[in-house]
């Protein structure tokens, strides 16, 4: 039987303390599930989730607690709560139960595990404007109180997107069951410590995620892409976010886990990541050992200056590019040089959503060396990103980009994908989640038996009848509340393949969504009602002729109807067609 290592939160005459197993605990983190040897290798403690199910591929929490104890680090767990912008509706007493008792079955699971450091009660479950809806603060309380009767071991946590609006008086002066404030805060970390002053902050509080400036805060260009750090500069926003964030509040702060252990596609394929995809750690993993030991690591980090471009960001088709940079590394390496031309998303804040890598474009690229690169731009208008990778003989890696564009309208490309992992853009984004959303898993990258290339989309529903759904939304979370919307004129219909786990499971799908009483509504909406799928990849479609498609912020949306046992469906090659 699992004993667990106690985890006190302890306040003295200096301020808050945690003490596990009865020694002083700093938190030296990070989030996301990439390795934890490199984790511990570079000095940190702690690594934090942002729920305890599928985790890491089908795995959950309890893998990933076990390979931590194995090394000697913790966990910070999550539980993740609904989000209003998913669909999630905190009115509804019958949603909120069904999370509080997967709460609850999550706590009761995992709460004698001796890597349990942390419970993480949501992640940004209260969006991102004021935070002034009391309903979600009475179930982030009822959760954390039910935490404290069923686990005296371990403090509650929950997370915000920042500290404005009401989220320092929901949190610290009318939620009791919640020991320590989360914080996710990037360009503004380094205000953190004098929002809280300010805002009469009185419980401490972590960083649970922190890193590069995010694109929302950084300078745009004429049309409207952020202009991305470079991995040095963003490497040395680290480290001043936690002198000024972390360091600046002794008593108050209580450690940090930075963003992201891993890489992410978010913005950029760069953005985030403290690794590249290949794994190539950057030097953030450099300042990231520095400031949990004190020293940089003995190898680091190729540099790689901004990119300039000779001339005008925006060309012809067809025009050719030259860009120039310095690219030098700490140790004098004989240094690796990729230069990569991809289109750009035009996704700036997703909240964290899944968005699809965009892929290279072939043969862009003219010449490429460490002093710069020419590129001949392609010929469909439109917004790029010029990427420059540089790599050193130990296999650490400097980035740096620039946003570029092609001149002129952009043309409809059929097929225009929705989803597909084959296809080179995908315009909307599976932000909307609707119905009874907290029973709903999403896997974007199922590998088992797709219908083409290496995966599809599967959902599965594991509520008792009602029903769930998904919307896919440009820009993401738009309801109907911004101007957005993509002109797909020319398309005869949309198409896409599914199949049920068994047969018999019903469906419902269609084009646009957002009626007229909508700020920004569909410009069409088209729906098919009640199909029952077959275990075979079946084709279905939706007509579009003679519909007005000129914006459609509604790419696609399924509905599942549930029923007494579980509903697995899988989605493949959704596209609009001509």
């Amino acid at each position: 039987m699992a004993e667990p290592i106690p985890v006190e939160l302890t306040k003295t005459q200096d301020g808050w303390q945690l003490q596990r197993g009865g020694e002083p605990f700093f938190i030296r983190g990070a989030g996301g599930t990439g390795s934890l040897e490199a984790l511990k290798a570079a000095g940190g403690n702690s690594i934090r989730t942002w729920d305890a199910e599928k985790v890491r591929g089908d795995d959950d929490v309890g893998v990933l607690l076990d390979e931590a104890h194995a090394l000697g680090l913790t966990v910070t767990v999550g539980i993740w709560l609904g989000h209003e912008r998913h669909g999630f509706d905190y009115d509804d007493p019958v949603q909120v139960q069904q999370q509080f008792d997967r709460a609850k079955e999550i706590v009761l699971r995992y709460k004698d595990h001796p890597a349990l450091l942390l419970w993480g009660v949501g992640n940004e479950m209260e969006g991102f404007d004021e935070a002034d809806n009391p309903k979600i603060w009475e179930a982030v309380n009822d959760i954390g109180e039910m935490i404290k009767r069923i686990d005296p071991n371990h403090p509650t946590m929950t997370v915000t997107a920042f500290v404005h609006g009401e989220r320092i008086e929901y949190i610290h002066n009318r939620s009791p069951g919640i020991d320590i404030h989360g914080v996710n805060a990037y360009g503004g970390a380094v205000a953190v410590p004098d929002f809280m002053q300010r805002g009469g902050a009185s419980k401490p509080w972590v960083f649970t995620e922190y890193g590069p400036v995010g694109p929302w805060e950084m300078p745009k260009t004429d049309w409207g892409a952020p202009i991305e750090q470079t991995s040095a500069d963003k490497a040395d926003f680290y480290r001043r976010a936690h002198a000024e964030g972390i360091e600046a509040a002794p008593g108050q702060a209580l450690g940090a886990y930075a963003f992201l252990w891993g890489d992410k596609m978010e913005a950029t394929e760069t953005w985030f990541g403290v690794f590249l995809e290949d794994g190539s750690p950057t030097a953030a993993y450099d300042a990231l050992t520095e400031i949990w030991t004190g020293a940089l690591p003995d190898n680091q980090a190729p540099r790689v200056d901004a990119l300039s471009v000779d001339g005008s960001a925006e060309l012809e088709p067809g025009a050719v590019l030259k860009v120039n940079t310095e690219m030098s590394d700490p140790e004098n390496d004989q240094l690796t040089v990729r230069w990569v031309l991809r289109a750009d998303t035009g996704d700036i804040f997703t909240g964290g959503d899944y968005r699809p890598p965009m892929p290279d474009i072939d043969d862009a690229v003219i010449e490429g060396t460490t002093d710069g690169a020419t590129v001949r731009m392609p010929d469909d208008p439109g917004a790029y990103r010029l990427f420059a990778y540089a790599y050193d003989e130990q296999g650490k890696a400097g980035t740096a980009n620039v946003p570029v564009r092609v001149i002129g309208e952009p043309k409809v490309q059929f097929p225009l994908p929705v989803y597909g992992d084959s296809f080179a853009r995908m315009p909307w984004a599976p932000s909307g989640w609707m119905g009874n959303v907290d029973k709903l898993t999403v896997d974007d990258a199922w590998p088992e038996n797709p219908h083409t290339g290496d995966a599809s989309l599967r959902l599965r529903y594991e509520g008792v009848y009602n029903w769930v759904g998904v919307a896919w939304q440009h820009p993401a979370n738009n309801w109907g509340d911004q101007a957005g919307g993509i002109n797909v004129d020319g398309a005869k219909e949309l198409e896409f393949w599914a199949r049920g786990e068994y047969g018999g499971e019903r469906i419902s799908f269609g084009v646009g969504l957002l009626e007229s009483d909508k700020a920004y509504p569909d410009s069409s909406i088209t729906k098919v009602d009640n199909i029952a799928l077959t275990p075979e990849w079946t084709r279905y479609t939706v007509p579009l002729r003679n519909k007005d498609l000129s914006s459609l912020k509604t790419g696609f949306f399924i509905a599942l109807t549930g029923r007494q046992s579980s509903v697995t469906v899988y989605l493949d090659d959704i596209r609009f067609i001509n």
